[in-house]
């Protein structure tokens, strides 16, 4: 006769399987995280390719809302998810029904202001797919447009309602907003955009975090970070990737479009951290 198992033995075995079986749901755990960076990461080079502007606009937004974060003693792991509501809140500004509106150098209508305040709610549904491994993002993007008052879009979220990631953002777009030049207005200096968020401090944004931005420590890196995003991007217009013709006057939507599609698409290396950041 054979001699049953031990307790011993039996516990050992189930206790073995059970490590094999952590182990592997670890795996796969991190293997679909890995996939959902990539994913991230693939946006991001999206975004960029299809949309230079507001690629090198939300790398400015992230560098100086990590600032702000920082500053607020926030830890690492919260500055990450800070910094992936920066780099995504405008994501849904590249949808086709929205491009031609927000890069139109004619002034709107309000039927297509109307429209792009659609925005983030769009690029919440996008990144919708991956709130299991980045629960804060949506919910960051959707509600950077609110305001501290209660009076912002799309929900009317007010004060502490909103989430911190998303009061943070709402500064650093603001002031990069302010100060840096469109096709249709040159940028404003520092002391205009810092004004600007001095007025909002209480109505449009978190008056804590609007004097936080503004103490002379936290701003002086903000003019810092602001100077050398401006060499760095004056260094790419004087050897462009893909130099083409520069034209006189305004371009219509239809021109731009063809223009598009005619450009090769640019072999983009987008980085986690804002460009100018990661060359320090």
């Amino acid at each position: 006769m054979t001699a049953s198992p031990s307790p011993t033995t039996i516990a050992a075995a189930a206790a073995a399987i059970a490590v094999a079986a952590w182990r592997s749901a670890r795996r796969r755990r991190q293997s679909a995280e890995r996939l959902a960076a990539a994913t991230l990461e693939s946006l991001l080079n999206a975004i960029d390719a299809n949309d230079a502007e507001t690629g090198a606009h939300v790398r400015r937004v992230a560098d100086y809302a990590l600032v702000l974060a920082e500053a607020a003693g926030l830890p690492s792991a919260r500055r990450r998810e800070v910094e992936r509501v920066a780099l995504f809140h405008d994501v849904g500004k590249i949808h086709e029904a929205l491009f031609d509106l927000v890069h139109d150098d004619d002034g709107l209508s309000p039927q297509e202001r109307e429209a792009i305040a659609t925005h983030p709610k769009r690029g919440a549904d996008v990144l919708a797919p991956l709130c299991a491994f980045y629960p804060e993002l949506p919910d960051g993007v959707v509600a950077h447009h609110e305001r501290w008052d209660g009076g912002g879009y799309p929900n009317g979220l007010r004060g502490i309602d909103i989430p911190l990631a998303a009061r943070i953002v709402a500064i650093a777009d603001t002031f990069d907003a302010v100060t840096h030049a469109r096709r249709y207005r040159a940028g404003s200096d520092p002391e205009r955009g810092a004004r600007v968020i001095q007025e909002g401090s209480g109505r449009q944004f978190d008056p804590s975090l609007a004097a936080l931005f503004l103490s002379p420590p936290v701003f002086a890196e903000i003019r810092r970070r602001m100077e050398a995003s401006a060499r760095a991007e004056a260094r790419e217009r004087t050897a462009p990737a893909n130099p083409r013709p520069r034209t006189r006057g305004r371009v219509s939507r239809g021109e731009r479009r063809a223009r598009q599609r005619e450009t090769p698409v640019p072999n983009v290396s987008f980085r986690w951290r804002p460009a100018v950041a990661a060359r320090r």
